[in-house]
């Protein structure tokens, strides 16, 4: 099990708490515990807060389990994927989401998510679901791959990319995937170095498409705003702009919120120089209407 003061850094977490406005006796929901990190600045505030916590990733709950363990008594845990969640009559004064995958699932060979070390092409947040990464590619037809690269990963060599990986089938681990799509690709012209690896963004879609994440956030952001109280609000941090821009629309759309951030917060200097995983994070806050105070 990972140690849960290295599991993850949560981000923005200043900026979030601000924006959550807490409260003495606020009770919470972390969609996305993940480590523990953001639940346990929450806690901390106040004597009698209480969280609910949700993670699909067992180990998450079980890191998050063992770093808030002092609050035991006032933190319930739930695990399954947040678009499944129903709380029943439960009504919360906020609602957390930090949507990026935790530096324990990146940084553990074994979860199939990174390139950097060979390993099973798996990609799974919840280990209990049957679809992975090499069922996506080395099942999936060459217009599919190439449709899961462009839209998810912003890929405009999607086309050529998935050629090669169709020519070059069966696939079974994370570098030989990388070796392809890098082969995929034209040289760079002059001394112009590519700023990220080739493989980057075919692995961030694959990522999404192997655990729905947008369709999973899609759900979510569509049912969390009648789970507030009035006045509760909702922070989502997001890491991807396919993302952020469903978040956005979201809010906006919603009868039951008013948007707290007219652009998303980013992380500051400092914080992006600790941690780099904080430069592509974006935090937008609404707040449940009060129909009280509405004339």
């Amino acid at each position: 099990m990972a140690q849960p003061e290295v599991y993850h850094v949560p981000v923005l977490s200043q900026e979030l708490l601000e924006g959550l406005c807490l409260k003495e006796q606020g009770f919470y929901l972390d969609a996305t515990v993940g480590g523990g990190g953001h639940s346990a600045l929450i806690l901390e505030q106040f004597a009698q807060t209480k969280v609910v916590a949700l993670d699909q990733d067992i180990s998450a709950l079980q890191a998050a389990q063992a770093r808030l363990a002092a609050y035991c008594d006032r933190i319930q845990y739930w695990q399954g994927n947040f678009s499944t969640y129903q709380p029943g009559a439960l009504r919360f004064d906020g609602i957390i989401a930090d949507l990026g995958v935790s530096s324990a699932q990146l940084d553990r060979p074994e979860r199939g998510f990174s390139f950097r070390h060979e390993a099973d092409l798996d990609m799974r947040m919840d280990q209990g679901q049957a679809l992975t990464a090499a069922d996506i590619i080395n099942t999936y037809s060459e217009r599919d791959l190439a449709d899961i690269f462009y839209h998810y990963g912003e890929e405009r060599f999607s086309r050529r990319i998935a050629r090669k990986i169709v020519s070059k089938r069966p696939i079974t681990t994370t570098t030989a995937l990388a070796q392809i799509v890098a082969s995929s690709f034209p040289p760079p012209k002059g001394r112009h170095r590519r700023r990220i690896h080739p493989a980057t963004r075919v692995f961030q879609a694959l990522r999404i498409a192997v655990n729905q994440e947008l369709q999973a956030l899609e759900q979510f952001i569509d049912a969390a705003p009648a789970w507030l109280k009035p006045g509760g609000r909702i922070g989502i941090i997001s890491f991807h702009s396919l993302e952020d821009r469903m978040v956005k629309v979201y809010f906006r759309q919603n009868p039951l919120l008013q948007v707290m951030t007219k652009k998303p917060i980013v992380a500051s200097d400092p914080e992006k120089a600790e941690n780099s995983r904080s430069r592509s994070a974006k935090l937008r806050i609404a707040e449940r209407v009060d129909p009280s105070k509405q004339s």
